[in-house]
């Protein structure tokens, strides 16, 4: 009996995971139980023979790796200096940072800093609800700890 089980990948196998018998993949697909002929020499199924990548060596590791909850982006680090551990509306955010035109704010601003996931909505599944208010994420958070580190 040939049972057929589709697979991604073309690799032979000694030893089926599921049954634990002796299968083979062909064509991307699963042989169960395959006569004698289709069977691959015992030479053709070493799998390490052909490494397709190196490790890096030691020698050629950056010296630093790049800081992910660090942004470049003057605006963001002030926002998050702004709203630090606490909650704000719009209107909140931009009376402290004495900003006037509110889709100025929200594009230079607030819209970077949630693209980048340093501050969330308080209800992001209504981002027009009428108490919406703003906070950190923990990467934000992570950020603000660093800002403030020296304080």
């Amino acid at each position: 009996m040939i049972i057929i089980l589709s697979i991604l990948y073309q690799l032979p196998t000694k030893s089926n995971l599921l049954l634990g018998e002796n299968n083979i993949l062909k064509n991307r697909y699963m042989i169960i139980n395959p006569p004698e002929e289709w069977k691959m020499p015992e030479s053709e199924q070493t799998q390490d023979k052909y490494r397709t990548s190196t490790g890096q060596t030691p020698d050629k590791l950056p010296d630093k790796l790049p800081d992910k909850f660090d942004t470049n982006n003057l605006h963001i680090k002030k926002l998050i200096n702004i709203i630090g551990r606490d909650n704000f509306s719009i209107k909140e955010m931009m009376d402290k940072a004495g900003l006037k035109n509110r889709e100025s704010f929200m594009d230079v601003y607030l819209n970077p800093a949630i693209k980048d996931k340093f501050v969330r909505l308080l209800y992001p599944k209504s981002p027009r609800h009428p108490r919406q208010k703003y906070l950190l994420t923990v990467k934000g958070l992570a950020l603000y700890n660093e800002l403030t580190k020296g304080e």
